[in-house]
């Protein structure tokens, strides 16, 4: 069964070091990330099997060089979850960047016609 993990964190480099412990602590894989606040404020979402995702999420709250602000692990989410996740990894996956590859993206960059509430809708 497939898992969210979610954790919330101050700080791009805090949030990059969180990954980096949840991806080498257990087999999870980033589903799509989300900068608040000018990238003061940014949330993780993980994905795998939950026990994958329990243990990335326990490592990544423990031994990141920040603590999370907050961080959760939903092991069944709903469908309308699972949407809005893939929603959000749609902003940054799939458009084209000079100097990068087809098909892969910058992290966190947004099409510039990218509106949350017309997707929602």
């Amino acid at each position: 069964m497939r898992s969210y993990g979610f954790i919330e964190i101050t700080g791009v480099v805090a949030a990059i070091d969180a990954l980096d412990i949840m991806c080498k602590s257990a087999n999870v894989t980033l589903s799509t990330w989300e900068r608040k606040l000018g990238g003061r404020l940014v949330t993780l979402v993980i994905e795998g099997d939950v026990s994958a995702v329990r243990q990335a999420i326990e490592a990544g709250s423990t031994l990141a060089i920040k603590k999370p602000v907050a961080s959760g692990v939903l092991a069944n989410p709903h469908p309308e979850i699972r949407r809005i996740v893939e929603l959000s990894a749609s902003r940054f996956k799939g458009k084209d960047t000079p100097g990068i590859p087809d098909g892969h993206k910058m992290l966190g960059q947004d099409p510039p016609d990218f509106n949350l509430k017309e997707q929602l809708k």
